[in-house]
């Protein structure tokens, strides 16, 4: 597997869900590897005047995703369950998907976190949720969670959400193919067709 796609994701993101329950497969398939790129929206949103999720600042956008992500879900066959409080605080657990760079379970670990915010409508923000996925996957979570508010994982993940912006991306999930930028679940294919070709 020499072809690498980049997949940028933030954990309040409902279509990064739809992407990374996803991807690995069709990477797969495509004999592509994934190198997985948690980043922060926030920051980015801020810059353009948002200081909230735009599905919450545009009404008829908000509902229309509701019903889309819904639609998306229930045709791929995965779990959803509209959360009670959107967006939830993603900070911690993308933190910990930094401090788990590289790791054999970082995947794992990603589709659980992001199952338990959009499918068992858990609060990822809370510390005792992480721990829960750490320890499911056999993960230290007392040592990873120290790990991830260590300051060089916190510049990681600083570095990377700056990184995002400069390269042009406004939003999640974002891929990037021989550097040319993909945005949006439905353009995971488009991206993996540009590195096969």
């Amino acid at each position: 597997m020499a072809e690498k796609l980049e997949f940028w994701f933030e954990f309040a993101s409902t279509y990064s869900y739809v992407a990374a329950e996803e991807i690995e497969e069709k990477a797969a398939a495509a004999r592509i590897e994934v190198a997985w790129r948690p980043f922060l929206l926030g920051p980015i949103f801020a810059e353009q005047g948002w200081r909230d999720s735009p599905f919450n600042l545009y009404p008829a956008k908000g509902a229309y995703m509701w019903r889309d992500i819904e639609r998306i879900c229930q045709s791929k066959g995965i779990a959803w369950r509209r959360p009670s409080a959107f967006p939830r605080n993603g900070l911690l657990a993308a933190r910990v998907a930094t401090a788990l760079d590289g790791a054999e379970k970082l995947a794992a670990f990603v589709r659980a976190v992001y199952r338990a915010n959009f499918s068992d409508d858990l609060d990822i923000s809370e510390p005792s949720v992480l721990k829960e996925i750490l320890r499911g996957l056999s993960l230290d979570e007392e040592a990873t969670l120290n790990r991830a508010n260590d300051e060089s994982v916190k510049r990681l993940l600083r570095a990377r959400t700056d990184e995002a912006k400069s390269r042009g991306v406004f939003g999640a999930p974002s891929f990037f193919a021989k550097e040319e930028l993909f945005w949006g679940s439905d353009r995971l294919e488009l991206a993996l067709k540009t590195l096969r070709e």
